[in-house]
């Protein structure tokens, strides 16, 4: 039976090894990102039809509670 033993790395083999990208060995790269230039809406927008009639309404996003409140009773 015949045992087979690791063979040292060549000059080339070992050349590849050192050139590896930092990605492949789990090195941390940062990168710059752009802000999101998406804008939060200030205010809820209701739009209500009823038959010909059609009422928009323009509720303050900061009073999300009592627009939810007005919108039930309105609903009933």
């Amino acid at each position: 039976m015949t045992e087979e033993r690791a063979q040292p790395a060549t000059s080339i083999e070992a050349a590849k090894v050192r050139a590896a990208s930092p990605i492949e060995h789990g090195t941390f790269i940062p990168i710059a990102l752009e802000r999101s230039v998406v804008a939060t809406p200030q205010s809820i927008m209701i739009e209500l039809r009823r038959g010909a009639m059609v009422v928009k309404v323009d509720w303050p996003l900061a009073a999300a509670t009592e627009c939810s409140a007005w919108l039930r009773e309105l609903l009933r």
